[in-house]
Order: structure tokens, then C-alpha cells, then sequence
């Protein structure tokens, strides 16, 4: 789906797959990239699976934020989200792999129910959700 309007646009450059490095342009991220023992790496730095998840709570509360604002809540400084992003070989002996998404959602302060309602509001706006939608299992959990 095209953009109505382009706000901000990240750069990065990877450079040697799942063993080498991804940086931004201006510097702010550079981190090597290594994949984990259980994958045949070393455990020397990130992977993909680990900033994807990073990425995707960071967004997905940025999400909450606007939801709750646009129903006059305020969310407290101490929301937090615990991210899992699964990879392995996808189902049925499709080529390829695929990941799966699990968010644990903490809103502190705010009544559960009320709470439930903000986050799957908030699947609906987030950046990332849209750009996974239909295409990955996301598992929204409020805590």
C-alpha cells in the first residue's frame, strides 16, 4: 500500500549477510551482526530476529501512545513490551523460512480490559503490524 505521505525515511547499509555488520547513515545504529549458537554462529553480536523485535515493541508502543491519545488516555512512562521473534523453516515444506511474532504487552495503570482494547487498536495502526499482516503469526498478549 503506497504511502499518502512519506514522514521519515531510515537508511541503513548491511553488509555480509547474518555475519557481518548493519549501520545507519547518521551513525546512530552500528552493530555487528552474528547469528546465534543454535544457528551456527558464535553469539559475537545481534541478529536480525533480535532488532526486528527490538523495532517492532518500540513501534507497537509508539501505537499505544497515539490509540490511547486519540481517546484522551494517558499511558504511563512505564508501558513496556516483551518482544519474542521466532524464526525457523516455514509449515508444510514450503520453500523458505519465516518468522512468528509474540508481544507481551505491559500497561501499568490502566484497567485490563481497557487495556486489551488500546492494544488491538493499536495492531491496527502500528507500522509494523500493517506491514506484517496475513503474511506472519502475531500473538498480542496483555499482561
Amino acid at each position: 500500500m503506497a504511502l499518502a505521505k512519506i514522514v521519515y525515511t531510515a537508511h541503513a547499509t548491511a553488509t555480509g549477510g547474518r555475519e557481518g555488520t548493519a549501520k545507519t547513515d547518521d551513525g546512530k545504529l552500528d552493530v555487528k551482526l552474528d547469528p546465534p549458537a543454535v544457528m551456527g554462529g558464535h553469539d559475537n553480536g545481534t541478529n536480525p530476529e533480535q532488532l526486528f523485535a527490538a523495532g517492532y515493541a518500540a513501534c507497537f508502543i509508539g501505537a499505544i501512545k497515539f490509540v490511547a491519545g486519540s481517546h484522551k488516555i494517558k499511558v504511563s512512562d512505564d508501558i513496556f513490551i516483551n518482544s519474542s521473534v521466532s524464526f525457523g523453516p516455514r509449515v508444510g515444506g514450503a520453500k523458505g523460512f519465516s518468522i512468528d511474532v509474540a508481544l507481551e504487552v505491559h500497561i501499568p495503570g490502566i484497567d485490563h480490559a481497557e487495556a486489551e482494547k488500546l492494544v488491538h487498536e493499536a495492531h491496527e495502526v502500528c507500522p509494523y503490524s500493517n506491514a506484517t499482516r496475513n503474511n506472519i503469526d502475531v500473538t498480542l498478549t496483555v499482561a
